[in-house]
């Protein structure tokens, strides 16, 4: 059966976050915050378990947002003083910490959540960092000058904590990077060559997750923009082919995305998102089977895993527990249907 997957973040509860937005805001603090993390992760474990999900994830529940749950444990950065910055391309503005000194890691980043993901699944886990491009594209540089140069800081930084979350027992290490879709020449050439070293040494499965973002009103604004074809991972695609990374992950359900660039990674595992971010409408097992039976017309079957088309963090709870089920369900009708042809 083909392997399912989400993209990484899940919705918080709301006893322990603000609820549907990017960047909720804790309840708690303390001991009690760090308790309360642990027990939105086991329920969500419980969840995907329960939906039928293959690979399980920790739903970056232990996370303010995808990247600065990583930059918070790095020093070198000025969470006390942030900056409102356009990133993305100036998509959105977003209030962001100043890399002030050279970067170098605290300690541990995600020892805890992954250790206690690990202890509690059997299955397959999956555990995300922030891609180094994504990285510089969310904080204010006051003292590298130069984004290559920071990028590669950082990626040595996320390859030391890699290398640990594979000691935890992580099965596959993904890192996210939606600025590839936003800086595509230059994620072709030096882009990818940091994700190269952020996964230097790795022997556990290595994945890179590249979407158009979140649900969020700023980048479904940007989507109408993009024309009736979205070809940015024309650029990209050729380039993570030949590169030492596992698997891809890209956008699929109803996105313009043209089916046919998803041959650019053969040799590749491709995680399709069957799942839309950015519409509470919940999509139907036989939805999601022919958005699988498109994509095996150019992925073989056995490098095929059904996935979201990015994390689910900005959505209710109840909508993101429907969408789940239907990932799963969709995956096996899809598998049914292969059986009886």
């Amino acid at each position: 059966m083909f392997d399912t997957a989400i993209a990484g973040s899940l919705p918080k509860p709301a006893w322990l976050a603000e609820t549907e937005k990017l960047w909720p805001q804790w309840k708690a603090q303390g001991p009690e915050l760090a308790q309360a993390k642990l027990d939105a992760t086991l329920l969500w474990i419980k969840a995907q378990e329960d939906a039928g999900l293959s690979v399980i994830g920790d739903g970056e529940q232990s996370r303010q947002h995808f990247v600065h749950g990583f930059l918070e444990r790095v020093e070198g950065i000025d969470f006390e003083h942030k900056v409102e910055m356009g990133i993305r391309a100036d998509r959105y503005k977003a209030m962001v910490p100043q890399v002030v000194g050279p970067l170098r890691l605290k300690g541990r980043v995600h020892e805890t959540e992954a250790r206690f993901l690990r202890a509690h699944t059997r299955r397959k886990i999956k555990f995300t960092l922030p891609g180094p491009m994504t990285i510089v594209d969310t904080v204010a540089d006051r003292f590298y000058g130069d984004r290559v140069k920071m990028a590669f800081a950082f990626a040595e930084l996320l390859n030391q904590e890699a290398l640990a979350l594979q000691a935890d027992g992580v099965d596959i290490i993904q890192f996210d990077e939606p600025a590839f879709n936003v800086y595509m020449d230059d994620a072709a050439t030096w882009g990818v060559q940091a994700l190269e070293r952020a996964a230097q040494g790795l022997t556990c499965t290595t994945a890179v997750h590249i979407c158009y973002g979140y649900g969020i009103q700023a980048n479904i604004d940007w989507k109408n923009t993009l024309g009736q074809e979205w070809r940015q991972y024309e650029k990209v695609f050729p380039a993570l082919a030949r590169s030492s990374i596992d698997q891809v992950s890209l956008e699929c359900l109803h996105s313009h995305v043209p089916p046919d660039l998803m041959a650019l990674l053969k040799g590749k595992d491709v995680m399709v998102g069957v799942i839309d971010v950015a519409s509470d409408a919940i999509e139907t097992p036989e939805e999601v089977a022919d958005t699988i039976g498109r994509a095996l017309q150019f992925v073989p079957r056995q490098h095929l895993i059904a996935c979201t088309n990015c994390g689910l963090a900005p959505m209710s709870r109840a909508v993101a527990e429907a969408k789940l089920r239907a990932l799963a369900q969709g995956a096996a009708l899809a598998d049914e249907r292969l059986a009886h042809k």
